[in-house]
């Protein structure tokens, strides 16, 4: 059975070892030993695969123009999810690249059919997030999609010569005007940094989740169709795991009760993990015989992204769970402890930069 990656969906994916043979993405495995620092999310496979990053590397390298381009549909509320791409930008700034981000609201108006308002709004507390998370404001470029100038307009345009219904419905299944015009304008985000007006860059990486593929083959494409006239080249990119809702589906703003949004307050935060599904089993006396299953827990996912970075910590909670040394209630507790502590630093990083209003100055905001 095929897997399909929908970039507008709210499914996980159950099996991404399908993806290396069914989509032609790479296991990050390959570029391990070319990573100028090491990151627990390459080390442990969150992020589990790539195209052409290794290209991508030996370009950074060389000491070469590169860059790196991702974005956010502002659709609801910041919740970990957003926060995996965060931790990835803010590592990949930290090799000394140059970091640009697209709020996609055209997309979110087009796709989600929400009002021009709350898409500014939702925009312009991802970008706080990202600043709170670590990202540097004074190196890091953000943009809204309705809010370009020329040429990165023409590109989106141009590119709808070179790229048929057929071939749309192919990536996507589906070919609605609206999602058309977003993928078309997803492709323009993705290469328009490659164009002398926005810096020449030839060399972009694009980090995301494994369901943005489809953008990314469409981009590729576009990119060899346009080569000649316009110099593209084909993009870098490396998609990250899903962090799993507290239900077990993939993560996200429209399910809020099994989300942990960003700004959620320490009492709604309790209740959601303490309801979290788990790998335990049905009663405490199986646990303690059988062990838990780890692999299918929600609560050990917080711990693996976020919780806990040492390596040696992470084992002991694992073979803790699969042993039965602790219960699901108790392992709840200790997360809940962890993740509050994250949580409050964060939110208080949030509120300076609400009460300075430093996004408002730095973003060229859209009029409403």
């Amino acid at each position: 059975m095929s897997t399909i990656l929908d970039p507008w969906g709210h499914f996980a994916i159950e099996k991404y070892e399908k993806l290396f043979k069914q989509f032609g993405i790479q296991p990050i495995d390959t570029v391990l030993d070319k990573l100028p620092i090491k990151h627990h999310f390459f080390t442990r496979r969150i992020v589990f695969g790539h195209r052409d990053f290794d290209k991508w590397l030996d370009a950074l390298n060389r000491g070469e123009k590169v860059a790196v381009l991702t974005g956010f549909m502002p659709s609801g509320h910041t919740h970990l999810g957003h926060l995996m791409v965060f931790e990835e930008l803010k590592y990949l700034q930290s090799l000394g690249v140059h970091v640009k981000i697209v709020v996609a609201d055209a997309e979110a108006y087009a796709v989600r059919k929400l009002g021009r308002r709350k898409v500014i709004e939702y925009g312009l507390e991802y970008i706080r997030h990202a600043i709170a998370w670590g990202l540097d404001p004074t190196k890091t470029d953000f943009y809204f999609q309705t809010n370009n100038t020329t040429p990165y307009y023409r590109l989106i345009q141009m590119f709808s010569r070179k790229i048929t219904k057929a071939e749309f419905e192919a990536i996507y299944g589906e070919a609605s005007p609206g999602k058309i015009v977003a993928a078309l304008t997803q492709a323009s985000d993705i290469l328009h940094m490659q164009l002398k007006a926005y810096g020449g860059y030839k060399h972009i990486l694009v980090p995301v989740g494994a369901d943005q593929d489809p953008h990314l083959r469409l981009t590729r494409d576009l990119a060899d169709r346009f080569a000649q006239e316009l110099g593209l080249r084909r993009p870098a990119s490396f998609y990250h795991k899903f962090i799993r809702g507290l239900d077990g589906n993939k993560m996200s703003s429209s399910k809020s009760d099994f989300a942990i949004l960003l700004l959620d307050k320490p009492e709604v935060i309790k209740k959601k993990v303490m309801m979290a599904l788990t790998g335990g089993r049905p009663t405490a006396e199986e646990q303690r015989l059988l062990g838990g299953e780890p692999e299918k827990c929600t609560i050990y996912e917080l711990y693996t992204y976020f919780l806990l970075r040492n390596d040696e910590e992470l084992k002991k909670q694992y073979e803790r769970c699969r042993r039965g040394e602790i219960l699901c209630g108790r392992c709840k507790k200790n997360a809940l402890k962890l993740l509050l502590e994250l949580i409050k630093v964060h939110q208080e990083k949030y509120r300076e930069l609400l009460e300075s209003q430093i996004v408002e100055k730095h973003v060229n905001i859209p009029d409403f």
